[in-house]
């Protein structure tokens, strides 16, 4: 898996699914594994825990890297069944919320880095993984490199985007990446994100059940009932297909409005 770049977050719930799935099969070893091992294992360990959609699809993913490249396993990989997907609409915050998540920090870093992700619709990883080079002020540019699936994007800032990353370096000064942590030249943690994160919703009285990616589709979906082409939103957001994009159509506040109920005709 390193050799072929999934990323380290991939490589872990692989890791840990496959070894979940052997452990489950014991006495039996990984050349003796079945198809129907695999069912039990969905129906008598995965079920029964509670395991979400996507995982069950990682371990299907898992499972198909794994058995291809153990000789003389009995189990067809090919045959392996995926579930069934999930459609749950993205979970949205309003303008004022935002604005309330954000005004509840103090600190000019954690300020700037939960703007930033709402501001340009990043992922985590990819706020993380940033570094000074990837902002090009002139051009009103944020290049987000090697994101998920791969893919390079560019994503445009604003001035007032431009104005808060200069008053964060000012402060701050980073070396490597745009959010250090503690240390020179260290990376910013996922977790301590988390925590800042965290930290604003009870600051803001907030109690819905937030997450960093929550502020993504906060943004997908506002540019959306600005009038964004869906097309655009798809480029921005780094989307390989526009029908997930098209996730935001179904909560975009203004298109609801804009319904009217037979019942007001009664």
């Amino acid at each position: 898996m390193e050799q072929k770049r999934y990323s380290d977050s991939t490589i872990k719930t692989y890791v840990m699914a496959i070894t979940s799935f052997l452990r489950f099969i014991k006495p039996k070893t990984s050349i003796e594994a079945t198809n129907e091992d695999m069912r039990r294992f969905v129906y008598h360990y995965m079920i029964p825990h509670r395991l979400s959609f996507s995982y069950q699809n990682q371990a299907v993913n898992a499972a198909k890297l794994f058995f291809k490249t153990i000789r003389g396993s009995i189990l067809i990989t090919e045959q392996l069944e995926r579930p069934r997907r999930e459609h749950r609409l993205p979970n949205v915050l309003s303008k004022e919320e935002v604005s309330a998540i954000l005004q509840a920090l103090p600190n000019q870093k954690h300020r700037t880095m939960l703007s930033l992700i709402y501001a340009c619709g990043l992922r985590r990883g990819e706020l993380l993984n940033l570094r000074l080079e990837n902002i090009d002020s002139k051009r009103h540019l944020l290049i987000i490199l090697n994101a998920k699936g791969k893919k390079d994007r560019v994503v445009p800032i604003s001035d007032k985007v431009i104005t808060m990353l200069r008053e964060y370096y000012k402060a701050y000064k980073p070396k490597m990446w745009l959010f250090e942590g503690q240390n020179v030249g260290e990376e910013y943690s996922e977790r301590s994100l988390q925590m800042v994160l965290k930290h604003s919703l009870t600051k803001a009285n907030i109690k819905k059940p937030v997450t960093l990616h929550w502020l993504r589709h906060s943004y997908a979906t506002h540019l959306l009932e600005s009038g964004t082409d869906l097309r655009y939103i798809q480029e921005l957001l780094g989307h390989k297909s526009s029908k997930t994009t098209e996730i935001y159509t179904h909560v975009t506040e203004k298109s609801l409005q804009k319904i009217k109920s037979p019942f007001d005709d009664l």
